[in-house]
């Protein structure tokens, strides 16, 4: 049960756009992990879909705190950024564990770094370079991953 989505985004703009799409499409508990390298552009999908969830505010990368949280109505939004964390069980020390619930979005950078103690990602979405644009590619591993992309409203 896998289901893939492709589509390129021609600048910021439109990265922030896709991640407004895909946090519309998000109706429950949902656990993203986001993939790519150093400025590919995943702290502006997450800024996307923070906003879209009705955060006013600034969207900031949490490289040093980790995690941002965004206790919003009627979700929490948790934007993990782990590029910095030292040790996957560092997690553990934090509650990692208790930002997983039925009423949180979580969207994770760098999860390869929190390999073991992370739950398994609805969506995998990777954003790659593709010469002046990104290539963004989601692949969705649970029924709830499926159903968030049949929902998604995206016009390339």
């Amino acid at each position: 049960m896998t289901q893939t989505f492709t589509t390129s985004l021609t600048d910021a703009d439109r990265t922030v756009a896709f991640g407004a799409a895909l946090a519309r499409a998000c109706t429950q508990s949902t656990t993203c992990y986001l993939h790519g390298d150093l400025g590919a552009g995943k702290t502006t999908f997450c800024r996307g879909f923070v906003q879209a969830m009705g955060h006013t505010g600034n969207v900031k990368s949490p490289t040093y705190t980790l995690v941002e949280p965004y206790l919003l109505t009627p979700w929490q939004v948790y934007h993990f950024d782990l590029y910095r964390l030292g040790d996957p069980e560092e997690l553990e020390f934090m509650g990692i564990r208790d930002y997983f619930n039925d009423q949180a979005l979580c969207l994770i950078e760098w999860p390869e770094k929190g390999q073991g103690w992370l739950p398994r990602a609805d969506l995998d979405i990777r954003l790659r370079y593709d010469g002046e644009q990104r290539e963004l590619i989601i692949d969705a591993n649970t029924h709830v991953g499926v159903a968030i992309i049949d929902r998604l409203e995206w016009e390339d």
